[in-house]
């Protein structure tokens, strides 16, 4: 895989990261749905310190959720392009907008999420994991994608202390 490099819509804001996302969400909720205007959203989960800005600041914004848990939004301040997301806020992990990648071909869903609520028109490929809400992590994640989670939990708790 080729460098992943990405920007904002006007270009204000360009990224580049570090490594491949551990795994790629392909979200179906309401929330999603509502929040990118459209069917769903593709998400490369990463760690925080994974994305490095070569070009601009990105703003911090808060979205309202479902599960009232903080859902933490960094996009463009002059287009408003949202780049990448926390839920949760947990600080090391984010959700990364694969449409937001200079070649978003490179980036595939490794599982289709919350397919309770997917668009009727939306068909799924039968050859990737679809759940109607979520799924068990540990059964479906390589564990080197494992790992590097737990590292970075690992890493943000102890900077805490």
């Amino acid at each position: 895989m080729s460098s992943l490099t990405g920007r904002c819509a006007c270009g204000g804001i360009r990224y580049e990261l570090a490594s491949e996302p551990m795994f790629t969400h392909c979200c179906h909720c309401l929330d999603c749905q509502r929040q990118t205007g459209s069917a769903f959203v593709i998400n490369g989960l990463i760690e925080t310190d994974r994305i490095r800005l070569t070009v601009g600041e990105v703003i911090e914004t808060s979205f309202p959720t479902e599960s009232g848990k903080p859902h933490l939004v960094y996009r463009c301040g002059d287009c408003l392009t949202v780049l990448w997301s926390d839920y949760g806020a947990r600080g090391y992990l984010s959700f990364l907008r694969a449409g937001t990648l200079d070649d978003p071909s490179q980036i595939r869903p490794d599982v289709h999420i919350f397919t309770r609520t997917k668009l009727p028109w939306v068909q799924l490929p039968p050859d990737v994991p679809a759940f109607e809400v979520f799924y068990d992590m540990k059964s479906l994640w390589p564990e080197a994608a494992l790992d590097r989670r737990r590292t970075a939990s690992a890493a943000a708790k102890s900077s805490r202390t």
